[in-house]
């Protein structure tokens, strides 16, 4: 896939939630035209209804391949495999087609993307439950879990996850020099990638003023052999002053130790926008952060932003221009 005006794949997220609206709504500004060439997975029927609700001058074009998508002023490229029945949107209701039909696209998204038929792939949101009823999209984010970390990006803020959704109990049992040491190099490796050529590094203490037990004898022993190799890392950082300095452009990025130390800091600093990512995942994929909202789904109110970030980002980090300042 050439990095010239790539294919950015965006996946419309669940047909009764906000997803086509916003998707609408994104690419109706016009800026992701401008830097990539953007094709929606999913549903004619359903993107027509969230062009509707969004109240803007949008017309969709129905194409078989990837390879026919072109960057058309008011023009969405559709490609609808047919995976969801028109009669089975039914706005505001999760419902199991639309689970099923996300699991489709998600699915399609992901065969474009190891196939390096797009350059990465957004995802509208969608709902996790009706999601579980449908096709596994597990392949999404890749089979290794422990080579794949989420970062949350923000503006100037950029937090890398070591891990995830696991208790705080469970983060000081599993916390060793080598998952500390995992996810540095793993990440200034994408970051080149990303054509960041030497990514500045914060890594986050645990504990306060970064002084206790795992600092000694984990994220301390991590950073010293990411630094013995080159990379530009320091830490670990007091957790309440390293996200700061993420803010203020020391860093490229921050690396936090747990869920909440990284996720505070990125819905502090600035909610509306950001988006979310899993640094090392086997291609570029992005998604939103927030549900599928279906309590306000048809009123037209649902922000954009989120998604917006995400094609925009994907898009600059697809081309190897970094991330959009």
């Amino acid at each position: 896939m050439s990095k010239n005006n790539p294919i950015i794949a965006i996946t419309q997220g669940d047909a009764c939630g906000i997803g086509p609206e916003v998707v609408a709504k994104a690419l109706a500004t016009g800026e992701p035209a401008e830097v990539c060439r953007p094709v929606v997975i999913g549903s004619m029927a359903s993107m027509q209804q969230g062009i509707d609700i969004a109240g803007v001058q949008l017309t969709l074009r129905a194409i078989q391949q990837v390879e026919e998508v072109r960057a058309e002023k008011g023009v969405v490229d559709v490609l609808d495999s047919g995976a969801l029945d028109p009669a089975d949107i039914n706005p505001g209701t999760a419902t199991k087609a639309c689970g099923v039909a996300n699991g489709v696209w998600l699915g399609e998204a992901s065969d474009l993307a190891l196939a390096d038929r797009v350059a990465a792939c957004v995802m509208a949101p969608v709902n996790g439950e009706v999601l579980k009823l449908g096709p596994s999209a597990g392949k999404v984010f890749g089979s290794d879990p422990s080579q794949n970390y989420l970062t949350l990006l923000s503006g100037p803020l950029r937090v890398v996850h070591v891990f995830d959704h696991i208790m705080l109990e469970d983060v000081c049992r599993k916390m060793t020099k080598e998952s500390i040491y995992n996810a540095i190099r793993r990440t200034n490796e994408v970051l080149i990638g990303f054509g960041i050529a030497t990514p500045r590094i914060g890594v986050a203490g645990l504990n306060p003023h970064a002084h206790g037990p795992q600092e000694t004898s984990s994220i301390i022993p991590g950073v010293e052999e990411a630094q013995a190799e080159g990379i530009d890392v320091k830490g670990p950082i007091s957790p309440d002053s390293v996200f700061r300095h993420g803010i203020d452009g020391i860093y490229d990025v921050v690396i936090a130790m747990f869920h909440d130390q990284g996720h505070i800091a990125i819905k502090t600093w600035g909610f509306v926008g950001n988006c979310a990512m899993f640094m090392g995942a086997p291609y570029l994929s992005l998604s939103v952060g927030h549900g599928t909202a279906f309590d306000i789904v048809g009123k037209g109110i649902a922000s954009h932003e989120m998604i917006l970030s995400a094609i925009m980002q994907a898009a600059s980090l697809s081309a190897g221009k970094g991330f959009v300042k």
